[in-house]
């Protein structure tokens, strides 16, 4: 089941998307990788789901990746004695660090860490931004905040603090528990949300181990303003335009949602652009235009994977969205500035041994009109050399490692395949043209270039090309 686009799909499931019926209609339709969402649900839950999900992967025979998704800290207010009131613009309000009740004087917000932070001057977005409010002045366990825009506040909605670097760690208990149960599941990627240091990923890696691929959601201020770094010490990026189109104003959104891409192609590391891009078809059986547009934007700069959240989880539409996006991939990387376009946006070359022989395995590839690249890899570098170059024939990524081809399935232009190691020269070029015959990826008389390390199972180096007509 090769996929004819090269951007992937990821959808998340949830309650309209848990039989095993659905979930392998969600496949079917284009579903390359699956996010369980662990802010919903319980482990039991996202245990049947993700058994279901290997299910499937025995069944078509083609690795399927999965993704936790951590719920990461939620800064709330606390609870109201009536329930809700009405905050008024132009008027002073005041936060204090308690859990009893709030009135209209006094909004309790339970969290140490927040009055240790902020600073007057400072900016609280309420329910999603809906509620802005500006600090003016601060005391030990309070502080005063200007209403800039009001309207009626709720028990326990969420703040954003987009000027306030927390102290805080973006794992909680919580996300430590889940995260332990995860790992004994075999999840193929950790999404790691709060991120605002490099500290905050390599406090993850100390507990994740390299057993599975952390992808950092880059939803916090604080993040871009550290993001080479924190990008160097991921092994992917999710652009999470719903947090971050809170804390910075939906203007920059798009811009730096471009940076972010054009970062991520630069360095080699798989970038998934995600919220609200088919928003309208959690109700409604087809997109807005602005919503395809939305998609075909993230195509055309290049990222790895586009992302469903609402809409294959919980949505009234779930395997129609995917179809839809499925559709709009294809007819974007099907559209005749398309390829242009691409290339336009290519990184300059990296100088090393490695970077070269897959540039130059895409660069040959195009000139003898190649019908695939066959990537050997075991630790998925190999591949994530060759999709850099985003190169207009497919890559076929082999390797030993379930894991590796799983997290692969995110990788852009790359279809993934399991198969034991091999040992030789010849065993290379044998394995390579019996995968692409039977994939359907090439035919006798075609053309393949193959890239791999040498030696053998030494991961990421990459040293190797060679041209074999079949």
């Amino acid at each position: 089941m090769r996929r004819n686009r090269n951007a992937k799909i990821l959808a998340t499931l949830g309650p309209a998307s848990s039989s095993p019926e659905k979930i392998r209609a969600l496949f079917v339709a284009g579903a390359d990788v699956f996010r369980l969402n662990f802010s919903h649900g319980t482990q039991d839950d996202h245990r049947r789901r993700f058994d279901t999900i290997r299910a499937i992967e025995r069944e078509v025979g083609r690795p399927i990746g999965i993704l936790q998704d951590l719920q990461g800290p939620k800064i709330r207010i606390g609870t109201l004695k009536s329930g809700s009131l009405t905050l008024t613009p132009d008027s002073t309000v005041r936060f204090r660090l308690s859990g009893e009740p709030g009135d209209a004087h006094e909004i309790p917000l339970p969290h140490q860490e927040v009055m240790r932070a902020i600073l007057p001057g400072h900016l609280l977005m309420i329910d999603d931004g809906k509620l802005r409010l500006q600090v003016t002045q601060c005391g030990n366990a309070s502080f005063e905040a200007r209403i800039l825009v009001g309207g009626t506040l709720t028990d326990r909605k969420g703040v954003n603090l987009p000027n306030t670097e927390l102290s805080l760690s973006p794992l909680t208990e919580k996300d430590r528990i889940d995260l332990d149960f995860g790992l004994s599941l075999g999840v193929d990627w950790i999404a790691l949300s709060f991120v605002q240091r490099p500290s905050d990923v390599i406090e993850a890696q100390t507990l994740i181990k390299k057993r599975a691929g952390i992808m950092a959601k880059i939803e916090k201020p604080a993040a871009l303003e550290r993001i080479d770094d924190i990008v160097a010490l991921v092994d992917a990026v999710m652009v999470a335009r719903g947090d971050l189109g809170v804390e910075i104003p939906p203007e920059d959104v798009p811009g730096k949602q471009k940076e972010l891409i054009r970062l991520c192609r630069r360095v080699g590391k798989p970038v998934v652009v995600a919220t609200q891009m088919l928003e309208s078809m959690i109700q409604a059986p087809s997109p807005t235009r602005a919503e395809a547009s939305d998609v075909a934007t993230a195509i055309y700069d290049g990222a790895d994977a586009v992302m469903l959240s609402a809409e294959s989880a919980s949505g009234q539409y779930p395997v129609e969205a995917v179809v839809m996006m499925d559709r709009i991939v294809c007819h974007t990387e099907n559209h005749k500035l398309y390829r242009s376009i691409i290339e336009a946006l290519q990184p300059p070359p990296e100088h090393s041994i490695a970077h070269s022989v897959a540039a130059a395995a895409a660069d040959i590839a195009d000139q003898i009109d190649a019908a695939a690249i066959v990537a050997f890899t075991a630790s998925g570098t190999t591949a994530l050399r060759a999709a850099r170059k985003r190169p207009k024939v497919p890559i076929i990524s082999i390797s030993p490692q379930a894991g590796t081809a799983r997290q692969l399935a995110l990788l852009w232009g790359t279809h993934s395949v399991v198969a034991a190691d091999i040992a030789s020269y010849d065993e290379m070029v044998d394995r390579a043209r019996t995968q692409v015959l039977d994939l359907g990826a090439a035919k006798q008389g075609d053309s393949i270039v193959i890239i791999a390390g040498i030696p053998f199972g030494r991961a990421g180096t990459t040293n190797n090309l060679r041209v074999v007509r079949l």
